[in-house]
Order: C-alpha cells, then structure tokens, then sequence
C-alpha cells in the first residue's frame, strides 16, 4: 500500500517537473543555432544574445517596463503598508466593505479590469501611455501587497510599540524607527512581488499602453514574425536569470531583517 505521504512528495515532484520543464527548455534553444525550435539541436551559438544589443525597439519597451514596474510597485507597496496598517490597527465603520473593494481585482478578470480602466480613462480625456499602465499595475498589484502587509502586521509584537510610546516617542517616530524596521521583510516582499507582476504583466499593459510599448507587449508583437522567435527565447532566458538574482536578493534581505528582528525581541 502506498503512504499517503510518499503518494504526496511524487506528485509534488511531478507538478513542478511540468511547471518548470518549458522554462528550462528555454535556455536551451536560446543557445541552438537553428531558427527552427526542435530537437535535435543544430549546434551552439551566442549570436541571438548578440542580436538583443542592435534592438532600439526592445531597449525602448525595456526601459519603459523597467519604469511602470518600479513606479507601479513603491505606488502599491506605499498605499498597501497604509492600508495593512490602519486595518490591523484600529477599527473603523465600513473597515470590512473597504478592505473587499480594494482586494476585488484578486478576483477579477484583468481583461475586465483593463477594459473597465481604458474606459473610464477615455471618457475622462485621459491620455494613454506610461502613466495610465501604472495606474492599472498600482490597482492590480495592490491587493497583494495589502495581503503581505497583513500578515507583517499582524505578526508584530504590538508591546514593543506601547514601550517606544511610553518612553516617550511619537506616533510618527515609533512607526518610523521601530514599526518600519519589523515589517521590513514584508516591504521588500510587497517591493519585489509587485515589480515582478508588473514586468510580466500583459493584459492591462494592451489595453493602455497607448504608443509607449511595454516588455510583454513588445515580446508579444514578436510572435508575428517566425524568425524572430530564437531572438524571444534569448530575451526570455535573460529575463529568468534576473528573476533569479533579484529572489536570492530578496531571500537575503529577509533573512537579515529576520536576523535583526529576533535581536530587538
């Protein structure tokens, strides 16, 4: 009889062997020599590499998502620490309406969504280009960084905030000195998440990108073109090596804030 444990750990290898294979195929073909996308593999070759550096068009739609997901991401993670914090703080009348409106396009379509905001942003004279897809990203980011931050809060040792006010601290200070450093992993978890979403981020950015393309939607474009294909997959091997460094970053920041969090408790 299998064990339902070792039943578990065999279907959890095998999900994440589905769940990984493309993206470790990709660099594979990145380095192939072949336009055609097929094994066997033709030979080995750095030229598609070489060819991103001659792209202006991509450089443009990397530097703009570059721009929409810093913005999009310090914009959520600012409104989503205000918001965590005076929801697990105080209570107030219409707490529980307010917090399921903002955390609503968790659950929602983002095709919805960015219909709904090219709509509104038309009716209102609106201009479409950076700012508008920021706009979009700061919605859609942040009710994960509210869920984050939740769970920051909810974890801090509240006593520690009554010791600072009773030593005679500020509000403003004693979040500022001694709230701020504890929920640290929590903001750099919230930073990181919603520069990730927003780099990967489509179809919000279709909707409202208006001239200024963004990295998916340039990407995108590219599939109409056959032979631009091998290019993609370079792109898209640089785009998982830095997905890697900014997690070994984020794992490293949360263990030091952890780190300095146990030797102020």
């Amino acid at each position: 009889m299998v064990r339902p444990g070792k039943f578990l750990k065999v279907f959890a290898i095998t999900y994440l062997i589905f769940l990984y294979a493309p993206a470790l195929l990709l660099p594979i073909f990145s380095f192939n020599s072949s336009q055609i996308i097929a094994f066997p593999l033709s030979g080995f070759t750095t030229g598609w590499f070489k060819a991103l550096l001659y792209q202006e068009t991509l450089h443009e739609a990397l530097k703009n998502s570059l721009i929409v997901a810093a913005s999009s991401s310090i914009f959520a993670t600012i409104l989503g620490t205000l918001a965590s914090r005076s929801s697990s703080r105080y209570n107030f009348p219409g707490k529980q309406f307010s917090l399921t409106f903002i955390l609503a396009p968790l659950v929602l379509p983002e095709i919805i969504v960015g219909v709904s905001l090219l709509i509104v942003l038309i009716q209102l004279g609106l201009p479409l280009n950076l700012w508008s897809v920021v706009l979009g990203h700061t919605l859609l980011i942040m009710p994960f960084s509210i869920l984050i931050m939740n769970s920051a809060f909810n974890n801090l040792d509240i006593s520690l905030e009554e010791a600072s006010l009773d030593l005679g601290e500020t509000p403003i200070g004693t979040f500022r000195r001694v709230i701020l450093p504890l929920v640290y992993p929590g903001i750099m978890a919230s930073l990181l998440l919603g520069f990730t979403l927003s780099l990967d981020e489509f179809i919000i950015a279709f909707f409202l990108t208006g001239t200024e393309t963004t990295l998916p939607v340039y990407i995108w474009s590219l599939f109409r073109f056959p032979k631009q294909l091998p290019t993609t997959m370079a792109l898209g091997t640089i785009l998982i090596l830095v997905s890697l460094i900014l997690l070994s970053l984020s794992e490293y920041f949360r263990r030091r804030a952890a780190k300095n969090q146990t030797s102020v408790l």
